[in-house]
């Protein structure tokens, strides 16, 4: 674990701490003197600081993970709803026809993909024609929120079979209940998408812990003298790590090695829906790269 580098956060923090370690080495060169003046600081202001500071620090990094738990939690409801709304799909009605039943087991797949290129900004166009009907694929080019309009037709197909099969008012009911499940949770990651923490928090936190590791080896020198170098760039490390953690789960849609394996996800949910249809040649899931998943 002390060498892991992909997942981790050094990479982001390594100038910063870089820039950190000279200015430390230079305040021991030269004494603690600036401009002529031997600038004299205690550890007391630094230990009252840092204690306002950790909690600060612990209050965004738990907000930043409120929103990544939140997430996964929506994307669990993802899964789970699907699998309702294929399993009623199937059981519902007279004897179940896995033929009949793809398209719009596939379907509920492909909202999944959508909903997934849309959070990461990507183009669901490859997804979408290898599950969807062709005049489905043509009708949703260039749509803003493909997922609902994938949606409508799900819901269109279960309204259809009421219809042709005459299904009983309740089964229908369950049925649309799993489809407003998936509503639910796709408006809920858009809820977090599109509503980052406020600006002021990262402005406020990064001048503070900018400002503290700074002027720390001036505190530091006269107590521990030529090991302030390593001492300040110890605590600006645990500083910049949990502010640069922060800053990266906070939006947990993204491709970062600590967001959500939203590809894996997908892909899993797509496999439990089509084992579901008794298929055996199922998507490869993606295996991880250094313990991290996409």
């Amino acid at each position: 674990m002390l060498f892991v580098w992909r997942g981790s956060v050094l990479r982001k923090i390594t100038p910063q701490l870089g820039v950190v370690a000279a200015v430390s080495v230079l305040v021991v060169v030269f004494h603690g003197q600036l401009l002529n003046h031997k600038v004299t600081l205690t550890t007391v202001p630094f230990s009252l600081v840092g204690v306002a500071l950790a909690i600060f620090l612990g209050f965004r990094n738990s907000a930043s993970y409120d929103r990544y738990w939140e997430a996964r939690k929506l994307w669990g409801r993802l899964l789970i709803c699907s699998r309702d709304a294929a399993r009623q799909w199937l059981s519902f009605g007279p004897v179940a026809d896995h033929h009949t039943a793809r398209p719009f087991v596939l379907g509920l797949a492909a909202f999944v993909h959508a909903v997934r290129h849309q959070l990461r900004g990507g183009d669901p166009g490859a997804d979408l024609q290898r599950l969807l009907p062709a005049e489905l694929v043509a009708d949703l080019r260039g749509r803003r929120v493909p997922a609902q309009r994938i949606l409508l037709w799900l819901a269109a197909q279960a309204q259809a079979r009421r219809e042709r099969e005459g299904l009983s008012p309740f089964l229908a009911g369950e049925l649309d209940r799993s489809l407003a499940g998936l509503n639910d949770a796709h408006g809920g990651c858009e809820r977090i998408a599109s509503t980052p923490l406020p600006f002021t928090y990262s402005v406020i936190l990064h001048r503070t812990v900018y400002l503290y590791c700074l002027m720390l080896p001036f505190g530091l020198l006269d107590a521990i003298g030529v090991m302030t170098p390593i001492m300040v760039t110890f605590v600006a490390y645990t500083f910049f790590a949990i502010e640069a953690l922060s800053d990266e789960i906070e939006e947990p849609f993204g491709t970062m090695p600590n967001d959500l394996a939203l590809d894996a996800m997908a892909t899993g949910i797509e496999s439990a829906l089509l084992e579901l249809l008794g298929e055996r040649d199922l998507p490869a899931l993606p295996q991880p790269v250094d313990h991290v998943l996409t």
